[in-house]
This record gives structure tokens, sequence and C-alpha cells, in this order.
């Protein structure tokens, strides 16, 4: 039988128990994309335009979760990895994942470990006199130890750990921020976000959220490694990853809030890169709610990158590993290349955070552009191999027609803002 696009059997239960035995992967899912889309463009997004972008974050969250659910949707009811999917379509389309997932594990790793490690730095008292090397060397060792030694099931137990502190937290930050009033100046006019002016703004905000498609593929490895040989309840993925993308979304949400309150209107001229913009938005909330509150922020700000930290590198560790297997005909994904695959996405991203870091603010926007220009393309995969296999309701059809559309449409529209026919 088919319920909302899930293909159940009549002896499959879920019961409490089991749908809390099942959670994980989408939490980590989840913690993957709380991260720059969510602490940078989220916050930029209201502190540049208010509340007028709002919909158009919850719009994207909304189109492209069918080819996010189909990710666990897939291994539940197969057994098998996305990425194992994408090798049943045709090697070419395994390849060209097996190549974006292995460029993308070092920039996105560079760069969100070099705003947890900015963050870091904030947390720690000046006179210490740690740089960004020492810190992010730290960061990452500490990732390292934890994912290597700890596999899955430590990473499981830390991401509902940091993702219960991140979304109390944040809700309470933005709640203080709302109850202070509004820090906008009189006299000052709304900006239009709708100008040709914006629109690399716009992709880069839609191109990471709630994250790229390729973390699908990621969050069906999660899956597999839940499970551990056995076959979870197809609901209780879903309820898991369910839960997941609503958290993600109402961050997204809470964070614009913030960035109204905080600095919307308020005169002063917004830091848009990374590195700079943290320390600079934790300075006007405490000057808007008070210092005692700043420690508040730089929990929710460290909160959301280290998470996002140890998922990036687990989650591409395990996707290059699996399609490099699927590539040489291998029968299981090993331990032992899933944490060598670990290990260099973390020399290879310090290195770039090391003697690259001037260079980092241009890399992330290339990711983030390459994630908006792919999506309609993993879009696509996803769909077309859920569809060919499974069986869709019609509202799962219709949604992701109308993902497609909104993905390709926003894209042709951006390809010719950028070769000049607008």
């Amino acid at each position: 039988m088919v319920i909302d696009g899930e293909t159940t059997t009549a002896t499959e239960r879920s019961t409490w128990s089991s749908k809390w035995a099942a959670m994980g992967p989408g939490l980590l899912a989840a913690s993957a994309a709380i991260g720059a889309s969510h602490l940078i463009s989220s916050t930029q997004a209201g502190a540049l335009f208010g509340w007028q972008l709002v919909w158009l974050i919850v719009l994207a969250n909304v189109l492209k979760y069918p080819f996010f659910r189909f990710g666990p949707q897939y291994a539940a009811e197969t057994g098998r990895s996305l990425v194992e999917g994408y090798a049943r379509r045709g090697k070419a389309y395994l390849w060209v994942f097996f190549v974006l997932a292995a460029v993308s594990s070092v920039i996105s790793t560079a760069g969100v470990a070099l705003l947890c490690t900015v963050i870091f730095a904030y947390l720690l008292p000046a006179s210490w006199g740690l740089g960004v090397p020492v810190l992010a060397a730290a960061l990452l060792a500490v990732t390292w130890m934890l994912l290597v030694g700890g596999h899955y099931t430590a990473l499981d137990g830390v991401t509902k750990i940091i993702m219960a502190v991140l979304a109390v937290s944040t809700v309470a930050a933005v709640v203080m921020a709302a109850s202070q009033g509004p820090v906008r100046q009189p006299g000052f006019e709304d900006p239009s976000p709708w100008t040709l002016a914006t629109l690399p703004f716009l992709v880069a905000v839609i191109g990471w959220m709630p994250a790229p498609i390729e973390i699908s593929a990621l969050n069906s490895l999660w899956v597999k490694a839940k499970a551990n040989g056995r076959r979870l309840a197809v609901r209780d993925v879903l309820f898991d990853f369910n839960l997941g993308y609503t958290v993600s979304t109402v961050l997204a949400v809470f964070f614009v809030g913030l960035g109204v309150f905080v600095q919307y209107g308020s005169g002063q001229e917004l830091e848009m890169a990374g590195g700079a913009y943290i320390p600079q938005l934790m300075s006007m909330y405490g000057a808007a709610i008070g210092q005692w509150a700043v420690p508040l922020m730089a929990l929710i700000a460290f909160a959301c990158m280290f998470g996002t930290v140890i998922s990036v590198v687990d989650g591409y560790a395990r996707a290059c590993a699996e399609s490099l297997r699927l590539i040489r005909g291998g029968e299981e994904m090993s331990s032992r290349s899933k944490d060598l695959w670990i290990t260099g996405i973390s020399v290879i991203a310090l290195a770039i955070v090391v003697w690259m870091s001037a260079s980092l603010a241009d890399m992330l926007r290339f990711a983030m552009v390459s994630a908006f220009l792919t999506a309609p393309v993993f879009a696509w995969l996803n769909f077309s191999i859920i569809r060919s296999e499974r069986q869709l309701s019609s509202s799962m059809r219709v949604l992701s027609y109308a993902g497609l559309v909104f993905l390709i449409g926003f894209t042709l529209l951006f390809l010719a803002s950028l070769v000049g026919l607008l």
C-alpha cells in the first residue's frame, strides 16, 4: 500500500519505541544543514531585507522536500544507499556524484571549520593568543577522534545533544531579541531584494537552503549505518527525517528573525564575509540585549557550526568511500576506507584553512553556486530513481514536478543574468 508516497507492508510495525530507535539520520542531516545556510545566509537575509525573504526560504524548503526525502526513503525501502541507486542508473551518474562530493567535501569542511574556529576564538580569552591554525587543528582533531574512535554511535549521540541545545537556545535568543523591540532607525526605507544586483545573494540563500541536495545521499548512508544490517520500518525512518527537516525549516525562520530584531534598519553596514559577520552579529546582539546575553549567542553559533563540521566530515567521507567502492566493484564499504576519507578530508580542509583562508570566501561562494547549479540535476536523478523503483502518491509527484520547475527556472534566471542577457 502507498501512504504519502511510501510503500509499506502489512507486517511493518511502528511504535514510539521503534521511532526513537530509528531516530538519528534525519537529525544528522538537519545538523549538516543548520550551518552557514542558517547562521549566515538566513540571518543576513533578515538583517538586509527584514521579513521579505521568509516566504522564499520557506518555499525553497517545501519545494526541495521530496528530493531530500527520497534519500532516506530509498534506503529504508530497498536497503541500498542512494549512491548505489546512482550506480544502478549508470557509471556516468556515479562519477559525477563522486567528483562533486570529493570537491565539496574539502571546500565545505574548510568553510564550516573556519567559521567554527572564528567562534571558538571569540569564546576564548584574547590573552591566550591562540591563532586560527592552532584552533582549527584542535577542532578538526576532536572531530577526527570522535568519528574514527566513536564511529556512528558517537556521531548519533553527540548530534542529538547538539540539536536539542541548538533548538532551545535559538528560540530563547530570538524571543529575548524580540522583547527588546526593533533596532530600526527613524526614516529607514525598506530595500527591495527583487533586483538583479541581489540575485547572487538569493542564489547563495537558495543554493544551501536547507543544504545541497547531495546531502540526501549522505542521509541514505546514515540510515544504512543506523540500521546496521537490519531493516528499519519506513514509517520510522520518515518520521526521523520529517522531524529533522521540520526543525531545520523552522530554525531557518527563527534565524531570519534574529537578523530582523538585532540588525535590520540599525544603520550599521553589514559584514557579508562569514568570518567577519559572526563577531559583528554577536556584538550587535550584545548591544541590543545586553552583554550578559552574548555567551548565549556564542553558544548558538558554536553549536550550529560544530554540528555541521562533524556531520559534513562524516557524511562526505561515507559518500566518497561508497562511490569509490562502487566504481571499483567492491562488495561493502569498509570502516578503514571511511576512516581514510575522514582523515584525508580533515587534513586537506585544515591545509586550506591555514594556507588559503584569504581565498576561502570565494571558494565558499563557488561551492554555493555549484550546489545551486547542480540542484536540478540531483533533484531529477533522485526523483527518477524513486519513480522507477517505487510507487509515489499523486501529491508527492506534483510537489516533485513543482520543485523541478522552481529549481530549473531559478537556475536559468541566474545563468541568463550571469551571461548578460538580463
